[in-house]
């Protein structure tokens, strides 16, 4: 590649990292007040990078680097752009500061009407996103392919069908069987000792403080400006301690992907998502829910994990824990236990909370329903899917901070990532025992290394689909996730 183009992009790469600290600072430690100026900050960041990606000397370079993958992106990203309107991608970015302290400020209050006006705004954004990007499909699709390029629609229905199809027999059994001891998980956890137990979890996994730090957020996230500055964040209630717990490990699983990035790519084109407009080496947001949700799910929620740790935990909280068994803990994080809140939900059910968000999004795209009918939408779905009575607006559907942001099409990639996760560790499980048998014996190394090895390094050089291609692994096959499933949660678990 070019030197012309490799400074070119680092400087693009530079100024999206500078969008990602503002975004950071805005739901970390800004003021509530700064919120309609951060907005403009952000726009305005956001407008010089769409224009140094159609700069004419970037398309010269492009083309003077000739079929060097990189170029190949910058040259997608070219032609992405020149269809969305500089104003329209200023707008979103402007209005999704401004819908984020709204949506703060609603959800502390319980009252969807605050939102209710900033979210139509996301949504008209959205679709007129939508038209520019054009598509053959559903309105939907351009939207779910910012995040996750090749899906659609249509192919996330077929996969959910599959999916729903054989969660809900595994859940009506779950359902029959007698409920784990869980009252110790609602008793009082100071918020300080929660951070640093957390702190000290993340470490275990393999986080990199000289690279990251651990914050509090209202929403647990994890942003990234380059490799060498991954930075977590969860949230601490008193009375609910798995939350802080599995936040983190969520969070750790994605700061692994950024902070695993082949150092080769830093400030480059396969650390830098020039669609989305984010700094960030995942390939995509599947790909990097695939990586959180493998570490949150298949280890942290692990008997072999807390072998390790929960000795631990029970000297961080001795009082709390003191008639507590290392065996009534698995059991009680392992629980099926439908409820409202999905960062707080079983592993089974789960996805049965994703499939809503995705109908919404995808009702809300083609405009078959109003954004002033999701409460009661939301609320209706709830007792039909998990025979939850959602107590609120706070615990319904304002509990998520994406479509704040205008991340409409985000939402279906923790499913795939939890489908591909399961992919990854059935292969590993077949093809390097060793791996998983030095997990289970609590040194996590190498599955870290396999990882780094399989995902992480590639950042966006390869996408989710030529990961796991060459691995053998099809794409959105769900078999391996409901065997994992059944395992956890069919009869003989």
């Amino acid at each position: 590649m070019s030197q012309d183009l490799h400074a070119r992009i680092g400087q693009l790469n530079d100024v999206l990292c500078t969008v990602n600290m503002l975004n950071w600072d805005a739901r970390t430690q800004m003021p509530p007040g700064g919120a309609e100026t951060r907005g403009h900050q952000v726009a305005t960041l956001m407008g010089i990078a769409r224009a140094m990606i159609l700069d004419p000397a970037m398309r010269d370079a492009v083309e003077a680097a000739g079929d060097d993958p990189q170029a190949q992106a910058v040259r997608h990203a070219i032609a992405h752009h020149a269809r969305v309107p500089a104003e329209l991608l200023e707008a979103k970015a402007r209005h999704a500061t401004v819908a984020g302290a709204a949506w703060a400020k609603a959800r502390a209050q319980g009252d969807f009407a605050i939102f209710r006006p900033h979210l139509e705004q996301v949504v008209t954004l959205a679709r007129r996103t939508a038209e520019a990007l054009g598509h053959e499909g559903h309105p939907y699709d351009p939207m779910v392919q910012v995040f996750e390029p090749g899906e659609t629609a249509a192919s996330l229905g077929a996969l959910f069908d599959r999916l729903r199809a054989g969660i809900l027999p595994i859940l009506d059994r779950a359902r029959g069987r007698p409920a784990p001891r869980t009252d110790f998980l609602y008793r009082d956890y100071d918020p300080r000792l929660q951070q640093r137990f957390a702190a000290e979890t993340a470490r275990a996994l393999g986080y990199d403080f000289d690279r990251g730090r651990l914050d509090t957020a209202v929403h647990p996230f994890e942003v990234s400006f380059t490799r060498n500055d991954v930075r977590i964040t969860s949230r601490w209630p008193r009375r609910y301690l798995p939350m802080s717990i599995f936040g983190t490990i969520h969070e750790v699983g994605h700061a692994l992907y950024e902070q695993g990035v082949d150092p080769a790519h830093t400030r480059g084109a396969f650390a830098t998502d020039m669609i989305g407009l984010y700094a960030v080496g995942g390939t995509s947001f599947g790909m990097h829910e695939s990586q959180s949700r493998l570490l949150e799910n298949h280890v942290g929620r692990s008997a072999a994990f807390w072998r390790t740790h929960f000795p631990r935990l029970r000297d961080t909280f001795p009082e709390a824990l003191s008639d507590v068994t290392e065996e009534a803990f698995v059991a009680a994080i392992n629980r099926v236990e439908p409820g409202p809140i999905r960062v707080e939900a079983d592993e089974l059910t789960y996805d049965l909370h994703i499939m809503l968000r995705v109908r919404i999004e995808m009702a809300l795209m083609d405009g078959s329903l109003q954004v002033a009918d999701i409460p009661d939408t939301w609320n209706r779905a709830m007792r039909e899917d998990l025979g939850v009575a959602v107590e609120g607006d706070a615990e319904g559907c304002l509990q998520d901070v994406h479509w704040s942001s205008g991340y409409i099409g985000s939402f279906p990639t923790y499913t795939i990532g939890n489908v591909t996760a399961a992919q990854l560790m059935r292969h590993l499980a077949e093809g390097s025992p060793q791996v998983v048998a030095a997990a289970e014996a609590g040194d996590l190394a190498p599955l870290r290394d396999s990882l780094g090895d399989a995902v992480w390094r590639h950042g966006r050089s390869l996408g989710r689909d030529g990961i796991l291609e060459r691995l053998g692994l099809t794409p959105n096959d769900p078999a391996a996730y409901l065997a994992h499933l059944e395992a956890r949660f069919g009869p003989g678990a």
